[in-house]
Protein backbone atom coordinates (compact mmCIF):
# COMPACT_ATOMS: atom_id res chain seq x y z
CA UNK A 1 0.00 0.00 0.00
CA UNK A 2 2.01 3.06 -1.33
CA UNK A 3 -0.59 7.00 0.49
CA UNK A 4 -0.17 9.23 -2.00
CA UNK A 5 -0.10 13.33 -0.78
CA UNK A 6 -3.33 14.72 0.56
CA UNK A 7 -3.16 17.23 -1.93
CA UNK A 8 -3.08 14.86 -5.04
CA UNK A 9 -5.93 13.06 -3.13
CA UNK A 10 -7.78 16.52 -2.52
CA UNK A 11 -8.04 16.85 -6.59
CA UNK A 12 -9.90 13.87 -6.74
CA UNK A 13 -12.96 15.85 -5.21
CA UNK A 14 -12.07 19.22 -7.09
CA UNK A 15 -10.65 20.72 -3.57
CA UNK A 16 -7.41 23.17 -4.41
CA UNK A 17 -4.59 23.49 -2.26
CA UNK A 18 -5.96 26.84 -1.43
CA UNK A 19 -8.84 25.31 0.81
CA UNK A 20 -6.41 22.75 2.07
CA UNK A 21 -4.30 22.85 5.89
CA UNK A 22 -1.86 20.66 5.59
CA UNK A 23 -1.10 18.44 8.46
CA UNK A 24 1.62 16.44 7.60
CA UNK A 25 1.83 14.86 3.98
CA UNK A 26 -1.49 12.27 4.35
CA UNK A 27 -3.83 14.85 6.53
CA UNK A 28 -5.47 18.23 5.46
CA UNK A 29 -8.23 20.21 7.24
CA UNK A 30 -10.52 21.70 4.23
CA UNK A 31 -11.22 25.17 5.13
CA UNK A 32 -14.98 26.07 5.37
CA UNK A 33 -14.60 28.69 3.04
CA UNK A 34 -15.16 25.91 0.36
CA UNK A 35 -18.59 25.15 0.98
CA UNK A 36 -19.74 29.41 -0.52
CA UNK A 37 -18.06 27.87 -3.48
CA UNK A 38 -19.96 24.62 -4.51
CA UNK A 39 -23.04 25.48 -2.37
CA UNK A 40 -24.79 25.51 -5.67
CA UNK A 41 -23.28 22.41 -6.69
CA UNK A 42 -26.13 20.00 -6.82
CA UNK A 43 -26.27 17.45 -4.73
CA UNK A 44 -24.61 13.71 -4.70
CA UNK A 45 -26.66 10.92 -3.86
CA UNK A 46 -26.30 10.13 0.53
CA UNK A 47 -26.14 6.34 1.18
CA UNK A 48 -25.91 5.43 4.60
CA UNK A 49 -24.32 2.13 6.07
CA UNK A 50 -25.70 0.37 8.86
CA UNK A 51 -25.78 -2.74 10.93
CA UNK A 52 -27.61 -5.22 12.71
CA UNK A 53 -27.51 -5.65 16.63
CA UNK A 54 -23.35 -5.72 17.54
CA UNK A 55 -21.99 -9.07 19.02
CA UNK A 56 -18.99 -10.31 19.89
CA UNK A 57 -18.53 -11.95 16.32
CA UNK A 58 -18.31 -8.31 15.27
CA UNK A 59 -19.95 -6.68 12.16
CA UNK A 60 -17.80 -4.93 9.89
CA UNK A 61 -19.54 -1.76 9.28
CA UNK A 62 -17.24 0.51 9.58
CA UNK A 63 -15.24 -1.74 7.24
CA UNK A 64 -17.88 -2.18 4.93
CA UNK A 65 -18.67 1.94 4.57
CA UNK A 66 -14.93 1.92 3.04
CA UNK A 67 -14.95 -1.31 0.99
CA UNK A 68 -18.02 0.23 -0.65
CA UNK A 69 -16.13 3.23 -1.77
CA UNK A 70 -13.29 1.57 -2.79
CA UNK A 71 -15.85 -0.91 -4.88
CA UNK A 72 -17.67 2.10 -6.54
CA UNK A 73 -14.35 3.89 -7.74
CA UNK A 74 -12.87 0.59 -9.25
CA UNK A 75 -16.36 0.52 -11.47
CA UNK A 76 -15.24 4.00 -12.15
CA UNK A 77 -17.66 5.43 -9.99
CA UNK A 78 -16.56 8.41 -8.01
CA UNK A 79 -17.62 8.61 -4.52
CA UNK A 80 -16.58 9.91 -1.26
CA UNK A 81 -16.27 8.24 2.20
CA UNK A 82 -17.51 10.44 5.58
CA UNK A 83 -16.41 8.29 8.66
CA UNK A 84 -16.57 9.49 12.09
CA UNK A 85 -12.96 10.03 13.79
CA UNK A 86 -11.94 7.32 16.52
CA UNK A 87 -12.14 8.26 20.82
CA UNK A 88 -8.56 6.94 22.15
CA UNK A 89 -11.34 5.65 24.85
CA UNK A 90 -11.73 2.57 23.12
CA UNK A 91 -8.65 2.66 21.11
CA UNK A 92 -6.32 2.00 24.11
CA UNK A 93 -9.90 -0.31 25.51
CA UNK A 94 -11.76 -2.87 24.66
CA UNK A 95 -12.67 -2.51 21.16
CA UNK A 96 -9.30 -1.35 19.73
CA UNK A 97 -9.08 0.94 16.51
CA UNK A 98 -12.02 2.05 14.12
CA UNK A 99 -10.15 2.82 10.83
CA UNK A 100 -11.33 -0.24 9.64
CA UNK A 101 -9.34 -3.76 8.73
CA UNK A 102 -7.93 -6.09 5.79
CA UNK A 103 -7.25 -4.42 3.15
CA UNK A 104 -10.03 -1.89 3.34
CA UNK A 105 -8.83 0.98 5.68
CA UNK A 106 -8.53 4.65 6.26
CA UNK A 107 -4.98 6.27 6.41
CA UNK A 108 -2.66 7.04 7.86
CA UNK A 109 -4.51 4.58 10.68
CA UNK A 110 -2.04 5.44 13.23
CA UNK A 111 -2.31 8.98 12.81
CA UNK A 112 -6.22 9.23 12.79
CA UNK A 113 -6.35 7.04 16.05
CA UNK A 114 -4.28 8.77 18.23
CA UNK A 115 -3.92 12.24 17.48
CA UNK A 116 -5.05 12.96 14.21
CA UNK A 117 -5.51 16.90 13.88
CA UNK A 118 -6.16 17.80 17.42
CA UNK A 119 -9.69 17.90 17.30
CA UNK A 120 -10.20 16.03 20.24
CA UNK A 121 -7.80 18.12 22.00
CA UNK A 122 -9.64 21.43 21.16
CA UNK A 123 -12.63 19.55 22.38
CA UNK A 124 -11.42 18.35 25.95
CA UNK A 125 -9.75 21.66 26.34
CA UNK A 126 -13.23 23.51 25.60
CA UNK A 127 -15.34 21.02 27.90
CA UNK A 128 -12.88 21.73 31.18
CA UNK A 129 -12.26 25.22 30.25
CA UNK A 130 -16.52 25.83 30.46
CA UNK A 131 -16.04 23.59 34.05
CA UNK A 132 -13.17 25.72 34.76
CA UNK A 133 -15.43 28.89 34.71
CA UNK A 134 -18.27 27.63 36.31
CA UNK A 135 -16.54 26.58 39.38
CA UNK A 136 -14.56 29.82 39.48
CA UNK A 137 -17.62 31.91 39.09
CA UNK A 138 -19.25 30.54 42.28
CA UNK A 139 -15.79 30.93 44.16
CA UNK A 140 -15.28 34.51 42.92
CA UNK A 141 -19.28 35.57 44.67
CA UNK A 142 -21.21 33.17 42.18
CA UNK A 143 -23.57 36.39 40.69
CA UNK A 144 -25.56 33.73 39.09
CA UNK A 145 -26.67 32.11 42.12
CA UNK A 146 -25.60 28.66 40.72
CA UNK A 147 -26.45 25.90 42.86
CA UNK A 148 -23.46 24.21 43.02
CA UNK A 149 -25.61 20.81 43.41
CA UNK A 150 -27.38 21.68 40.16
CA UNK A 151 -24.57 21.97 37.81
CA UNK A 152 -25.43 19.80 34.66
CA UNK A 153 -21.88 20.17 32.88
CA UNK A 154 -19.47 17.52 33.44
CA UNK A 155 -15.47 17.76 32.77
CA UNK A 156 -14.14 15.24 30.20
CA UNK A 157 -11.37 13.38 29.12
CA UNK A 158 -10.36 11.20 25.98
CA UNK A 159 -9.50 8.16 27.98
CA UNK A 160 -11.30 4.96 29.39
CA UNK A 161 -11.07 6.02 33.48
CA UNK A 162 -13.79 4.48 36.02
CA UNK A 163 -12.21 6.20 38.74
CA UNK A 164 -13.35 9.49 36.96
CA UNK A 165 -17.03 8.79 36.80
CA UNK A 166 -18.08 10.25 40.36
CA UNK A 167 -15.33 12.16 42.04
CA UNK A 168 -15.01 15.21 44.99
CA UNK A 169 -13.53 18.26 43.60
CA UNK A 170 -12.24 20.97 45.80
CA UNK A 171 -11.08 19.40 48.58
CA UNK A 172 -8.82 21.01 51.40
CA UNK A 173 -8.61 24.80 52.45
CA UNK A 174 -11.19 26.86 51.33
CA UNK A 175 -8.43 28.44 48.39
CA UNK A 176 -9.46 24.81 46.55
CA UNK A 177 -12.68 26.32 46.00
CA UNK A 178 -16.12 24.68 46.75
CA UNK A 179 -16.09 21.07 47.69
CA UNK A 180 -18.91 19.28 45.38
CA UNK A 181 -19.09 15.83 43.76
CA UNK A 182 -18.18 16.11 40.07
CA UNK A 183 -18.88 13.88 37.36
CA UNK A 184 -16.44 12.83 34.40
CA UNK A 185 -17.45 11.95 30.80
CA UNK A 186 -15.41 11.01 27.52
CA UNK A 187 -15.17 13.48 25.54
CA UNK A 188 -17.08 11.85 23.19
CA UNK A 189 -20.42 11.54 25.18
CA UNK A 190 -20.23 15.57 25.74
CA UNK A 191 -23.39 17.70 24.48
CA UNK A 192 -19.93 19.81 22.77
CA UNK A 193 -19.10 16.45 21.11
CA UNK A 194 -22.83 16.61 19.63
CA UNK A 195 -22.77 20.21 18.58
CA UNK A 196 -20.03 19.81 16.87
CA UNK A 197 -21.58 17.23 14.68
CA UNK A 198 -25.24 18.62 14.26
CA UNK A 199 -24.10 21.84 13.36
CA UNK A 200 -24.48 23.60 10.18
CA UNK A 201 -21.46 26.02 10.04
CA UNK A 202 -19.85 28.12 12.40
CA UNK A 203 -22.65 30.61 12.80
CA UNK A 204 -24.56 27.90 13.86
CA UNK A 205 -22.62 26.81 15.89
CA UNK A 206 -21.68 29.59 17.93
CA UNK A 207 -25.69 29.97 18.37
CA UNK A 208 -26.04 26.21 19.89
CA UNK A 209 -23.51 26.69 22.43
CA UNK A 210 -24.45 30.26 23.65
CA UNK A 211 -27.32 27.64 24.37
CA UNK A 212 -25.96 24.93 26.17
CA UNK A 213 -27.58 24.63 29.68
CA UNK A 214 -24.87 24.23 32.08
CA UNK A 215 -26.20 24.22 35.64
CA UNK A 216 -29.41 25.70 37.08
CA UNK A 217 -29.97 28.34 39.71
CA UNK A 218 -31.09 27.83 43.36
CA UNK A 219 -34.83 29.08 42.16
CA UNK A 220 -34.41 26.72 39.22
CA UNK A 221 -33.48 28.64 36.60
CA UNK A 222 -31.23 27.54 33.84
CA UNK A 223 -27.91 29.12 33.46
CA UNK A 224 -26.57 29.14 30.19
CA UNK A 225 -23.27 29.20 28.70
CA UNK A 226 -23.78 32.46 27.53
CA UNK A 227 -24.55 33.58 30.94
CA UNK A 228 -21.22 33.22 31.67
CA UNK A 229 -19.38 34.80 28.45
CA UNK A 230 -17.40 32.83 27.32
CA UNK A 231 -18.37 31.97 24.37
CA UNK A 232 -15.93 33.40 21.82
CA UNK A 233 -13.05 31.78 23.92
CA UNK A 234 -14.90 28.79 23.15
CA UNK A 235 -15.12 29.46 19.30
CA UNK A 236 -11.55 30.42 19.84
CA UNK A 237 -10.42 26.58 21.02
CA UNK A 238 -12.98 24.80 18.42
CA UNK A 239 -12.12 27.04 15.55
CA UNK A 240 -10.17 24.81 13.77
CA UNK A 241 -11.44 21.66 14.82
CA UNK A 242 -14.85 22.69 13.03
CA UNK A 243 -13.60 22.16 9.47
CA UNK A 244 -13.46 19.00 8.42
CA UNK A 245 -10.55 16.21 8.21
CA UNK A 246 -9.11 14.85 4.65
CA UNK A 247 -7.31 11.80 4.48
CA UNK A 248 -7.52 8.57 2.57
CA UNK A 249 -8.50 5.29 2.00
CA UNK A 250 -6.14 2.09 1.47
CA UNK A 251 -6.92 2.75 -2.34
CA UNK A 252 -6.39 5.72 -2.55
CA UNK A 253 -9.55 7.10 -2.47
CA UNK A 254 -10.74 10.67 -0.57
CA UNK A 255 -12.59 10.67 3.03
CA UNK A 256 -13.59 13.38 5.51
CA UNK A 257 -13.08 11.81 8.67
CA UNK A 258 -14.86 14.16 11.40
CA UNK A 259 -16.12 14.20 14.81
CA UNK A 260 -17.65 11.39 16.45
CA UNK A 261 -20.23 11.39 19.37
CA UNK A 262 -21.49 8.13 21.31
CA UNK A 263 -24.54 6.34 19.47
CA UNK A 264 -25.74 5.40 22.43
CA UNK A 265 -25.93 8.89 24.71
CA UNK A 266 -25.91 10.77 21.58
CA UNK A 267 -26.75 11.00 17.90
CA UNK A 268 -23.29 8.94 16.82
CA UNK A 269 -22.77 10.47 13.11
CA UNK A 270 -19.99 12.41 11.26
CA UNK A 271 -20.05 16.17 11.52
CA UNK A 272 -23.03 17.15 9.58
CA UNK A 273 -20.46 19.81 8.70
CA UNK A 274 -18.58 17.18 6.56
CA UNK A 275 -21.75 15.35 4.68
CA UNK A 276 -23.48 18.61 3.76
CA UNK A 277 -19.81 19.79 1.64
CA UNK A 278 -19.46 16.27 0.75
CA UNK A 279 -22.59 16.01 -1.43
CA UNK A 280 -21.42 18.93 -3.09
CA UNK A 281 -18.48 17.73 -4.39
CA UNK A 282 -19.19 14.07 -5.00
CA UNK A 283 -21.59 12.21 -6.48
CA UNK A 284 -22.29 9.92 -4.30
CA UNK A 285 -21.68 10.14 -0.74
CA UNK A 286 -21.09 7.04 1.46
CA UNK A 287 -21.31 7.43 5.64
CA UNK A 288 -22.54 5.44 8.68
CA UNK A 289 -24.12 5.57 11.80
CA UNK A 290 -23.07 4.38 14.55
CA UNK A 291 -24.12 0.76 16.02
CA UNK A 292 -27.23 -1.10 14.99
CA UNK A 293 -29.82 0.32 12.72
CA UNK A 294 -32.24 1.07 15.73
CA UNK A 295 -29.60 3.64 17.50
CA UNK A 296 -27.31 5.29 14.39
CA UNK A 297 -29.59 4.77 11.46
CA UNK A 298 -32.94 5.98 13.66
CA UNK A 299 -30.99 8.77 14.92
CA UNK A 300 -29.02 9.59 11.69
CA UNK A 301 -32.60 9.85 9.86
CA UNK A 302 -34.88 11.57 12.37
CA UNK A 303 -32.01 13.27 13.78
CA UNK A 304 -29.37 14.32 11.61
CA UNK A 305 -31.66 14.40 8.55
CA UNK A 306 -34.16 16.28 10.27
CA UNK A 307 -31.81 18.97 11.51
CA UNK A 308 -29.19 18.98 7.98
CA UNK A 309 -32.15 18.60 5.40
CA UNK A 310 -30.48 15.37 4.41
CA UNK A 311 -31.93 12.92 1.64
CA UNK A 312 -30.71 10.00 1.94
CA UNK A 313 -30.49 7.60 -1.17
CA UNK A 314 -30.87 4.43 0.21
CA UNK A 315 -29.39 2.46 3.28
CA UNK A 316 -26.38 -0.30 3.30
CA UNK A 317 -27.33 -2.82 6.32
CA UNK A 318 -24.76 -5.03 7.38
CA UNK A 319 -24.44 -8.29 8.84
CA UNK A 320 -22.69 -11.72 9.23
CA UNK A 321 -23.49 -15.42 9.31
CA UNK A 322 -21.14 -15.40 12.20
CA UNK A 323 -23.24 -13.08 13.83
CA UNK A 324 -26.75 -13.93 13.10
CA UNK A 325 -25.66 -17.57 14.50
CA UNK A 326 -24.79 -15.62 17.77
CA UNK A 327 -28.23 -14.07 18.20
CA UNK A 328 -29.05 -17.78 17.12
CA UNK A 329 -27.57 -18.75 20.32
CA UNK A 330 -24.48 -19.81 19.39
CA UNK A 331 -21.40 -19.48 21.89
CA UNK A 332 -18.74 -17.07 20.27
CA UNK A 333 -16.03 -20.36 20.80
CA UNK A 334 -18.74 -22.43 18.14
CA UNK A 335 -18.96 -19.61 15.53
CA UNK A 336 -16.58 -21.63 13.17
CA UNK A 337 -19.02 -24.65 13.23
CA UNK A 338 -22.04 -24.61 10.98
CA UNK A 339 -25.07 -24.51 12.71
CA UNK A 340 -28.34 -23.89 10.39
CA UNK A 341 -30.84 -23.86 12.92
CA UNK A 342 -29.12 -20.92 14.78
CA UNK A 343 -28.47 -19.30 11.42
CA UNK A 344 -32.13 -19.54 10.81
CA UNK A 345 -33.34 -18.51 14.26
CA UNK A 346 -31.02 -15.91 14.13
CA UNK A 347 -31.97 -14.28 10.51
CA UNK A 348 -34.83 -12.62 12.58
CA UNK A 349 -32.40 -9.90 13.96
CA UNK A 350 -31.32 -9.19 10.44
CA UNK A 351 -35.03 -9.35 9.18
CA UNK A 352 -36.52 -6.96 11.78
CA UNK A 353 -33.68 -3.85 10.85
CA UNK A 354 -34.79 -4.43 7.42
CA UNK A 355 -38.46 -4.13 8.04
CA UNK A 356 -37.76 -1.04 10.22
CA UNK A 357 -35.42 0.93 7.75
CA UNK A 358 -38.38 0.25 5.04
CA UNK A 359 -40.66 2.34 7.31
CA UNK A 360 -38.50 5.96 6.49
CA UNK A 361 -39.58 4.60 2.26
CA UNK A 362 -35.61 3.68 1.86
CA UNK A 363 -34.41 0.99 -0.32
CA UNK A 364 -32.27 -1.29 1.54
CA UNK A 365 -29.47 -3.36 0.34
CA UNK A 366 -28.15 -5.99 3.19
CA UNK A 367 -24.17 -6.45 2.59
CA UNK A 368 -22.66 -9.87 3.89
CA UNK A 369 -19.73 -9.79 5.16
CA UNK A 370 -18.11 -13.05 4.18
CA UNK A 371 -15.70 -14.73 6.75
CA UNK A 372 -13.80 -18.02 5.93
CA UNK A 373 -15.36 -20.04 8.02
CA UNK A 374 -19.01 -19.55 6.22
CA UNK A 375 -19.91 -22.94 5.00
CA UNK A 376 -21.73 -23.42 1.61
CA UNK A 377 -24.54 -24.53 3.07
CA UNK A 378 -24.66 -20.94 5.73
CA UNK A 379 -23.60 -18.77 2.72
CA UNK A 380 -27.30 -21.00 0.87
CA UNK A 381 -29.35 -20.93 3.67
CA UNK A 382 -29.09 -16.76 3.82
CA UNK A 383 -29.08 -16.57 -0.22
CA UNK A 384 -32.18 -18.31 -0.29
CA UNK A 385 -34.10 -16.27 2.74
CA UNK A 386 -33.37 -12.58 1.40
CA UNK A 387 -34.55 -14.49 -2.11
CA UNK A 388 -37.42 -15.27 -1.15
CA UNK A 389 -38.25 -11.96 0.52
CA UNK A 390 -37.40 -10.05 -2.43
CA UNK A 391 -34.32 -8.60 -0.58
CA UNK A 392 -31.29 -6.95 -2.48
CA UNK A 393 -27.99 -8.84 -1.33
CA UNK A 394 -24.64 -8.77 -1.93
CA UNK A 395 -21.86 -10.46 -0.53
CA UNK A 396 -18.61 -8.38 0.57
CA UNK A 397 -15.40 -9.95 0.57
CA UNK A 398 -13.28 -6.02 1.34
CA UNK A 399 -11.50 -7.46 3.99
CA UNK A 400 -9.42 -9.83 2.51
CA UNK A 401 -9.56 -8.45 -1.38
CA UNK A 402 -9.80 -4.66 -1.07
CA UNK A 403 -11.43 -2.88 -3.81
CA UNK A 404 -11.97 -5.86 -5.76
CA UNK A 405 -13.78 -8.27 -3.52
CA UNK A 406 -16.40 -5.06 -2.75
CA UNK A 407 -17.40 -4.61 -6.86
CA UNK A 408 -20.63 -7.08 -6.13
CA UNK A 409 -21.96 -4.72 -3.57
CA UNK A 410 -21.18 -1.76 -5.40
CA UNK A 411 -22.94 -3.11 -8.62
CA UNK A 412 -26.05 -4.05 -6.28
CA UNK A 413 -25.97 -0.21 -4.70
CA UNK A 414 -26.07 1.72 -7.95
CA UNK A 415 -27.94 -1.33 -9.56
CA UNK A 416 -30.41 -0.05 -6.57
CA UNK A 417 -29.77 3.68 -7.09
CA UNK A 418 -30.68 3.63 -10.79
CA UNK A 419 -34.13 1.61 -10.45
CA UNK A 420 -35.28 3.57 -7.19
CA UNK A 421 -38.01 6.01 -8.07
CA UNK A 422 -38.12 9.47 -7.20
CA UNK A 423 -36.93 10.00 -2.88
CA UNK A 424 -39.73 9.14 -0.65
CA UNK A 425 -38.13 9.37 2.49
CA UNK A 426 -39.92 9.98 5.89
CA UNK A 427 -39.29 10.46 9.22
CA UNK A 428 -40.33 8.30 11.94
CA UNK A 429 -42.32 10.71 13.87
CA UNK A 430 -44.10 14.09 13.76
CA UNK A 431 -41.23 16.68 15.62
CA UNK A 432 -44.20 18.76 17.17
CA UNK A 433 -45.85 15.64 18.72
CA UNK A 434 -45.63 15.25 22.93
CA UNK A 435 -42.29 14.05 24.35
CA UNK A 436 -43.86 10.68 25.50
CA UNK A 437 -45.46 9.91 22.57
CA UNK A 438 -42.37 10.32 20.14
CA UNK A 439 -40.48 8.17 22.58
CA UNK A 440 -43.52 5.41 22.30
CA UNK A 441 -42.97 5.31 18.83
CA UNK A 442 -39.83 4.69 18.66
CA UNK A 443 -39.50 2.11 21.01
CA UNK A 444 -43.13 0.38 19.52
CA UNK A 445 -42.21 0.80 16.14
CA UNK A 446 -37.77 0.34 16.37
CA UNK A 447 -37.59 -1.79 19.74
CA UNK A 448 -41.14 -3.31 19.04
CA UNK A 449 -41.77 -2.77 22.87
CA UNK A 450 -45.21 -3.49 24.16
CA UNK A 451 -44.97 0.01 25.61
CA UNK A 452 -43.37 2.57 27.77
CA UNK A 453 -42.80 3.16 31.21
CA UNK A 454 -41.53 6.71 32.45
CA UNK A 455 -40.21 6.83 36.09
CA UNK A 456 -41.37 9.64 38.35
CA UNK A 457 -38.01 11.01 37.86
CA UNK A 458 -38.95 10.85 33.79
CA UNK A 459 -42.15 12.47 34.18
CA UNK A 460 -41.25 15.53 36.30
CA UNK A 461 -38.17 15.74 33.86
CA UNK A 462 -40.58 15.85 31.05
CA UNK A 463 -42.36 18.34 32.94
CA UNK A 464 -39.17 20.69 33.44
CA UNK A 465 -38.40 20.28 29.79
CA UNK A 466 -42.08 21.12 28.73
CA UNK A 467 -41.77 24.24 30.74
CA UNK A 468 -38.91 25.75 29.10
CA UNK A 469 -41.15 25.53 26.17
CA UNK A 470 -38.26 23.08 24.55
CA UNK A 471 -40.63 20.05 24.42
CA UNK A 472 -40.95 19.91 20.40
CA UNK A 473 -37.48 18.60 19.90
CA UNK A 474 -36.51 15.87 18.21
CA UNK A 475 -35.23 12.66 20.51
CA UNK A 476 -32.20 10.71 20.83
CA UNK A 477 -32.62 7.67 22.95
CA UNK A 478 -30.48 6.47 25.14
CA UNK A 479 -30.03 2.78 25.85
CA UNK A 480 -28.13 -0.39 24.97
CA UNK A 481 -26.16 -1.41 21.71
CA UNK A 482 -26.57 -5.02 21.88
CA UNK A 483 -30.20 -5.54 22.16
CA UNK A 484 -33.45 -4.47 20.14
CA UNK A 485 -34.41 -3.67 24.36
CA UNK A 486 -33.67 -1.90 27.17
CA UNK A 487 -31.81 -5.44 28.44
CA UNK A 488 -28.05 -6.11 26.89
CA UNK A 489 -29.54 -9.81 27.74
CA UNK A 490 -31.62 -9.96 25.43
CA UNK A 491 -30.50 -10.69 22.32
CA UNK A 492 -32.07 -11.34 18.65
CA UNK A 493 -35.70 -10.46 18.61
CA UNK A 494 -36.82 -9.87 22.30
CA UNK A 495 -40.64 -10.32 22.75
CA UNK A 496 -43.04 -9.20 25.12
CA UNK A 497 -40.79 -6.53 27.07
CA UNK A 498 -41.45 -2.20 27.83
CA UNK A 499 -39.42 -0.50 27.97
CA UNK A 500 -38.61 1.84 31.17
CA UNK A 501 -37.83 5.61 30.98
CA UNK A 502 -35.06 6.60 33.80
CA UNK A 503 -34.20 10.22 33.62
CA UNK A 504 -35.21 12.59 30.23
CA UNK A 505 -32.18 15.31 29.57
CA UNK A 506 -32.80 18.65 27.34
CA UNK A 507 -29.34 18.84 25.49
CA UNK A 508 -30.53 22.64 24.82
CA UNK A 509 -27.27 23.13 22.78
CA UNK A 510 -27.80 20.11 20.40
CA UNK A 511 -31.23 20.42 20.41
CA UNK A 512 -32.27 17.06 21.05
CA UNK A 513 -33.64 15.65 24.16
CA UNK A 514 -31.97 12.58 25.63
CA UNK A 515 -34.19 10.06 26.78
CA UNK A 516 -31.83 7.46 29.14
CA UNK A 517 -33.57 3.54 29.17
CA UNK A 518 -31.19 1.27 31.40
CA UNK A 519 -27.98 1.81 32.52
CA UNK A 520 -26.03 4.00 30.26
CA UNK A 521 -21.96 5.01 30.98
CA UNK A 522 -20.68 8.37 29.86
CA UNK A 523 -17.27 6.67 30.92
CA UNK A 524 -16.07 3.64 29.84
CA UNK A 525 -13.97 1.75 31.99
CA UNK A 526 -10.90 -0.58 30.80
CA UNK A 527 -10.72 -4.26 30.20
CA UNK A 528 -8.92 -7.17 32.48
CA UNK A 529 -6.47 -7.00 29.61
CA UNK A 530 -6.59 -3.22 27.74
CA UNK A 531 -5.82 -2.67 24.05
CA UNK A 532 -3.51 -0.75 25.30
CA UNK A 533 -1.11 -3.41 26.67
CA UNK A 534 -1.13 -4.93 23.06
CA UNK A 535 0.35 -2.12 21.55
Amino acid sequence: MKLETIDKIAKKVKISSDFLEMYGKYKAKVDLSLYEKVKNNEDGKLILVTAITPTKAGEGKTTASIALVEGLNRLGQDALLCLREPSMGPVFGLKGGATGGGKVTIEPQEDINLHFTGDMHALTSSINLISAVIDNHIYQGNELNINPERIVWKRAIDTNDRELRSITIGQGSKINGIVREEHFEITVASELMAIMCISSSKEDFKRRISNIIVAYTFDEEPVYLKDLKIVNAVMKLMDKALSPNLVQTSENEPAFVHGGPFANIAHGCSSLIATKLALKLSPIVVTEAGFAADLGAEKFLDIKCRIGNLKPSMVVLVATIRALKMHGGVAFEDLDKENLDALKEGIANLHQHYMNLRKYELPVVVAINHFKDDTENEIKLLENWCSSFGIRYAFLDGFLKGGEGSTKLANKVLETLATTNANKFKYLYDVNDTIENKINIIAKEIYRADGVDFTEKAKEDIKRIEALGRDKLVICMAKTQSSFSDNPKLINTPKNFRITVKEVKLSNGAEFIVVLCGSILTMPGLPKVPAAVNF
